[in-house]
């Protein structure tokens, strides 16, 4: 891909996106190789799989994988294919199974990857190297941070925490809420947009859309007593491609951030559990768990919504115009039956596939996906501007959460990974940008 896919105008202070990077089929093969098949992707919770023998089925990279903690307690992820002649070994979404046995031809294999059973061994090399060369083919590389499951399909990436950067002290944050730790509930929303996966990264960074298209949410809020701000929030490009949205006006959070529809019980028990955090975590470090929300954007497959409660959502690509998406809620693993009630209605009134946001992003990118076959051969017409804020970012000057800073962080990853030659630049680029925080 040689033509312009990113413009940036220094002199003009313009940042544009070509709208082909959404449709092309082209595209989206070269993100499956040099994105997807490069990079480490966020593959599940360990808390899914809180027994021994648990497991989950799950595609990922449009690669079915099983996701297992062994008889010993390991967690493994496998390729969904028997080393045999190919076939899925597990066809349940979801279990609890000391073997997998192959339908095909009962090949059957224990929940660490070793061969049980091959029918009529003695007709095959009767050596146990050939019976080890038939185990249940392991991803590259599975590292785990917080109970966050990585893997990746080459064994040529980075160690996990040097890929996470400063994301992980964030990911870390959220571990620190509540001192029992947290655990994700049963179940899994899962849901297919019709638009290509780069808009949900795009919509999740982009606090500008936040007013005008919830707002339903937004008069619930104030007619309710909270005063809903954009002021004195920001957007960070962290290493790596990760994002961060850094909010304190959108709401506030269950336990730490009292608000009027909580009611008086929820206040109570948020003054306690925030005098807890204070002695736990020390002030100023309770101060940023508690006082911000957060929406972080793990590259290339995670987004983890901390702000009234907190949803962990898995972006699937599945074609450039189609995108699968899982979604889970984490909880504390200890907390009051009245407080976890509250919670529940609070997240799945809001973030959940049903609430009063995430339908509307869902029509928001999937108008953007059905709108840009519109200009498709439009030449100059067929961009997207993402140029909010970028005279602030020139000089240095911390972006908003309602500037498009974040999204021109994206694109940029984006473009040096799968379009390198597809960038063009104008005027003279400043030497560095404003990016990370210090937060510990």
């Amino acid at each position: 891909m040689t033509h312009t896919m990113v413009a940036e105008d220094w002199d003009r202070q313009t940042f544009r996106v070509n709208r082909e990077a959404y449709r092309s089929q082209q595209l989206f093969d070269a993100e499956r190789e040099q994105i997807w098949g490069r990079s480490w992707l966020y593959l599940g919770h360990e808390t899914e799989l809180p027994n021994k023998n648990d497991f989950k089925v799950r595609t990922l990279a449009g690669r079915p994988l099983i996701f297992v903690r062994d008889g010993e307690g390991e967690i493994h992820a496998f390729l969904n294919s028997c080393p045999h002649r190919g076939t899925v070994v597990c066809r349940e979404n979801e279990g609890n199974a000391k073997n997998f046995a192959c339908f095909y031809h009962a090949w059957t294999f224990r929940s660490n990857g070793q061969v049980s059973s091959i029918p009529g061994l003695d007709a095959y090399p009767g050596d146990e190297a050939f019976r080890a060369s038939m185990a249940l083919r392991s991803v590259a590389r599975l590292e785990i941070h917080e109970g966050y499951v990585f893997v990746a399909f080459t064994a040529d990436v980075p160690p996990l925490l040097e890929h996470l950067g400063d994301a992980a002290d964030y990911m870390t944050m959220i571990e620190q809420q509540h001192a029992s730790g947290m655990t994700t509930l049963p179940g899994t929303q899962l849901y297919s947009v019709r638009g290509n996966w780069k808009l949900a990264v795009e919509n999740a960074m982009d606090g500008y859309h936040f007013s005008p298209t919830h707002n339903t949410f937004v008069g619930y809020l104030r007619e309710s007593g909270f005063a809903v701000t954009d002021d004195d929030q920001y957007a960070y490009t962290l290493q790596n491609g990760h994002l961060l949205l850094v909010l304190t006006g959108h709401g506030g959070r269950i336990s730490m951030i009292w608000e009027p529809r909580f009611g008086e019980d929820e206040r109570v028990r948020t003054q306690e559990h925030r005098a807890e955090m204070v002695q736990r975590l020390g002030e100023r470090r309770a101060h940023y768990v508690a006082d911000e929300s957060h929406i972080l954007f793990v590259y290339p497959n995670l987004l983890l919504f901390d702000i009234e409660g907190l949803s962990i959502r898995q972006l699937e690509p599945v074609s450039p115009g189609v995108t699968d998406v899982r979604a889970w809620q984490l909880v504390p693993k200890e907390e009051d039956p009245d407080a976890r009630a509250l919670r529940m209605r609070t997240v799945v009134s809001f973030v959940g596939p049903g609430g009063l946001a995430t339908p509307d992003d869902i029509e928001a990118y999937e108008a953007v996906q059905r709108g840009i076959e519109a200009t498709a051969g439009g030449g100059a017409n067929d961009f997207s501007d993402m140029s909010r804020g970028l005279a602030d970012e020139i000089k240095g000057v911390q972006g908003r959460s309602i500037d498009e800073g974040a999204m021109r962080g994206f694109w940029r990853h984006w473009v040096a990974a799968v379009a390198p030659a597809g960038l063009s630049v104008t005027g003279e680029r400043p030497e560095s940008f404003v990016t990370g925080r210090d937060v510990r």
